[in-house]
């Protein structure tokens, strides 16, 4: 390993946060970038990217608002043209499973001549504790639309372990890994297990489409999620995904983390306390 730094784009996002810890208290130089760092990075302005690029030598993509959208594939073609130009040697891209556009962003990358690795992630444990779902938690209602299959809710520090040995560990490159939780949990099971955990009820409500759009603008929900989040229930919860990888395993030589574990985690957090967030239990 040399001195040049490691590229995060995303760094204050929830994986590219714990990747950045991770990588700084093994002693590795980080760079890490977002809208509002200097240097800064936009994906919508890839004049913006050579700066970031400047001297590195490996780099860890997570893309916003998510790979599933249409310009991401060229996106990553340009940012793959980039850092190969700028002497970048190796890209992790976080990447969704069983996504058409996911999957021709992570083909770009794998015929780009870079060294590569693909994390495939389930959907984020953390969105009930960090995300767009606490504030449901912390009211005790869950909406979420009809017809949801399960699926195998992943710890995000177990892809930022795998990012980070992905990156430090040359034996492991140029394989893609798929992690997830290690059990299909439906959200019902999901809620069971914040219930217990948090110490109050988290009911879940299943709605009609239309209905789940509705109350996603009355909790304020960015536009962009609202504009997201209806494709992507239609597309990864229809059964597609629910099956358990062994990604974590394959990866690091250990089990993925269990969801209460997780749970507890997050409770420890005071994600889940109503009092610390204005709430009365």
């Amino acid at each position: 390993m040399t001195d040049s730094e490691i590229l995060i784009v995303g760094a204050k996002g929830k994986t590219g946060s714990r990747v950045q810890a991770r990588l700084t208290q093994a002693g590795i130089p980080t760079r890490g970038v977002s809208r509002s760092s200097t240097p800064s990075f936009d994906w919508t302005k890839p004049e913006s990217w050579p700066a970031a690029l400047e001297g590195v030598r490996a780099a860890y993509l997570t893309y916003h608002p998510d790979l599933s959208v249409p310009e991401a594939e060229g996106h990553i073609r340009k940012f793959c043209e980039m850092a190969s130009d700028a002497g970048v040697e190796h890209v992790v891209l976080l990447s969704g499973r069983n996504e058409a556009g996911a999957q021709r962003a992570e083909q770009v990358l794998r015929k780009s001549g870079l060294e590569w690795n693909v994390v495939q992630a389930s959907w984020f444990a953390q969105n009930f504790s960090e995300d767009f779902m606490v504030d449901s938690v912390l009211a005790g209602e869950l909406v979420i639309p009809e017809g949801t299959a399960g699926e195998p809710f992943v710890d995000i520090d177990d892809i930022a372990d795998v990012v980070v040995a992905s990156i430090l560990e040359p034996g492991l490159r140029n394989r893609l890994y798929e992690v997830t939780g290690p059990r299909v949990m439906s959200f019902a099971d999901c809620m069971a297990e914040i219930s217990k955990a948090a110490g109050y009820d988290v009911k879940l409500v299943e709605l009609p489409l239309e209905g789940y759009i509705d109350a996603l603008r009355e909790q304020e929900v960015p536009d962009y999620l609202v504009a997201l989040l209806p494709g992507l229930f239609a597309d990864l919860f229809d059964g597609r995904s629910a099956y358990t990888a062994q990604g974590v395993r394959e990866a690091l030589g250990r089990p993925a983390t269990p969801f209460s574990q997780y749970a507890q985690k997050a409770l420890a957090s005071g994600a889940w306390n109503r009092n610390a967030a204005g709430r009365v239990a």
